[in-house]
């Protein structure tokens, strides 16, 4: 009967882990993202509403490195919970056709968006700060940006350091700074 129990043990640990749900447009849905009519300016007044920062993340269908994210990163207790609790996260497809309306006021698909703020990598993350200008477009007003998948630690180091409003130092220290310190002080492994 124990053998037959650590075989169980073992074959269950064996399993692939779940994946991420998928919507209908075949892109990963964590909870904390908000479903939204796309206009960033009332998205970001929303975000400030709930003393949030307002971040947008391009991913698309198929995309690996979406799913590795979503998979092995964005689950972490610690990176949700951050996650649901500073930020406000609206998702795009970097293919899709849904309209978004820019902080400049142009209307556009969020794949013109895409081309008309240089996107290339999915997922992208562009965070806000908490006002903007209204006369230049998303990226132009972003503080910063994490184009592709990272791993926990630089995840986890970026949220922190928006969060944080860090990025009003840089001159002090900057991100890759900011990270290089974080790293050495997570001695005991967590995130990286």
């Amino acid at each position: 009967m124990k053998r037959l129990l650590a075989m169980v043990l073992v074959g269950m640990m064996a399993l692939p882990v779940a994946a991420a749900e998928l919507g209908d447009d075949g892109l990963h849905k964590a909870p904390w993202m908000r479903d939204t009519f796309k206009d960033l300016t009332e998205d970001l007044d929303e975000a400030n509403a709930e003393g949030k920062r307002l971040m947008l993340i391009f991913e698309q269908r198929g995309c690996i490195y979406c799913t590795e994210m979503h998979e092995k990163v964005f689950p972490e207790p610690a990176i949700a919970s951050y996650i649901e609790e500073n930020f406000f996260v609206v998702q795009l497809n970097l293919h899709g056709d849904i309209e978004i309306t820019d902080f400049d006021g142009e209307t556009l698909t969020e794949k013109q968006a895409a081309r008309k703020w240089g996107i290339l990598f999915t997922p992208t993350m562009i965070f806000l700060p908490e006002e903007v200008s209204g006369d230049a477009p998303a990226v132009a007003e972003a503080v910063a940006a994490m184009p592709g998948a990272f791993g926990k630690g630089t995840t986890i180091d970026m949220l922190t350091w928006v969060a944080e409003k860090r990025y009003e130092n840089q001159s002090e220290e900057d991100f890759q700074r900011y990270h290089a310190r974080r790293i050495q002080e997570r001695s005991n492994g967590s995130f990286d």
